[in-house]
């Protein structure tokens, strides 16, 4: 007989279990009760489905208490299996340890967060999970398939459009700036919209927010004169600390390469929209207590007071359908 041609058979209710045994371990109703927290009343309309499930009176009145039928002592037994059974599904759970763990997380962000965000993450790790890998995968348009499959355990960056099913919290705002040669011959301490519009520039094409910089040059017909395209940032400070070049970025990656490589920052006269960087994760695995481990890392590291509370935990609404 296979599974499907068992035939239906109805569950006992876990709490009528838990009375069987209390009713079987004190003899009476009363301190039944009072051992489930139920009132006497209750109690009894519970005893009158169990029995009915049974079809067995079970317990029969005496001097002595409720004494069990023969059929309650056969069946005490296993009732006492399943709960402890239900006991142990009820508690099992894979806790996380970061000090003792291994295992890998997979995080997708753009090659600027290998700069900006995955320094602090991995020096963090290091210190407190010796035992954990990070491996820094590409953020893109596979992304949200591979944070539903588990291929991705985090997103870390900016997602103008994620399918629902997916939540994210903020982290930290980012607006634009500009990176000039600190010995530029013809910008010193700002850059004018005129000065942007005459400047040769280098274009880097990665990046979540390069498509805003894109879009705010067509509406504004700003027309930049590219020099040179580079796929992503690790050339980039060499780039502009060598020739006049300029270049247009976040603010996180813009300072954080001005710091080391001795650029010169500017606000940016192209009114360009700002976004904030936030992570994302899949709901399938928003209660796995290794990825909540893992976000709350980022948190801690990144989380800015101005926007803590925004968006946390929060899925993205549906799109309409077109």
């Amino acid at each position: 007989m296979t599974r499907r041609d068992l035939p239906h058979t109805n569950l006992l209710d876990p709490r009528l279990l838990r009375l069987f045994d209390a009713l079987f371990t004190t003899g009476s109703v009363t301190k039944a009760a009072e051992r489930l927290g139920q009132s006497q009343p209750t109690v009894s309309i519970w005893l009158a489905r169990l029995r009915q499930e049974l079809d067995d009176p079970l317990f029969v009145r005496s001097p002595e208490g409720m004494l069990p039928t023969p059929r309650a002592e056969a069946l005490i037994g296993t009732a006492r299996q399943a709960l402890e059974m239900l006991r142990r599904l009820a508690e099992l759970r894979t806790d996380f340890d970061p000090a003792t763990a291994k295992r890998r997380f997979s995080i997708c962000m753009t090659d600027a967060s290998h700069v900006t965000l995955l320094p602090a993450i991995l020096a963090h790790v290091r210190r407190v999970a010796p035992g954990i890998r990070i491996e820094a995968a590409q953020i893109g348009t596979d992304t949200p398939h591979m944070l539903q499959s588990g291929e991705g355990d985090l997103a870390l960056g900016y997602i103008s459009d994620l399918d629902a099913g997916h939540f994210q919290q903020a982290l930290f705002p980012q607006d634009w700036v500009c990176l000039a040669n600190a010995q530029h011959p013809r910008i010193k301490d700002r850059i004018t919209l005129r000065d942007f519009r005459r400047e040769a520039h280098v274009l880097i094409r990665s990046g979540t927010g390069h498509q805003l910089l894109a879009d705010a040059s067509r509406e504004q017909g700003i027309e930049r004169d590219i020099a040179l395209e580079l796929p992503g940032f690790l050339g980039l400070p060499a780039i502009v600390g060598t020739t006049d070049l300029i270049a247009t970025l976040p603010r996180h990656i813009g300072e954080t390469l001005a710091h080391y490589y001795g650029l010169r920052v500017l606000a940016c006269p192209l009114p360009i929209p700002s976004f904030t960087v936030k992570q994302y994760w899949h709901a399938r695995f928003h209660h796995d207590p290794a990825s909540q481990w893992l976000r709350g890392v980022c948190a801690e590291l990144f989380q800015q007071q101005d926007v803590r509370g925004l968006h946390r935990s929060s899925r993205p609404p549906r799109r309409k359908p077109t």
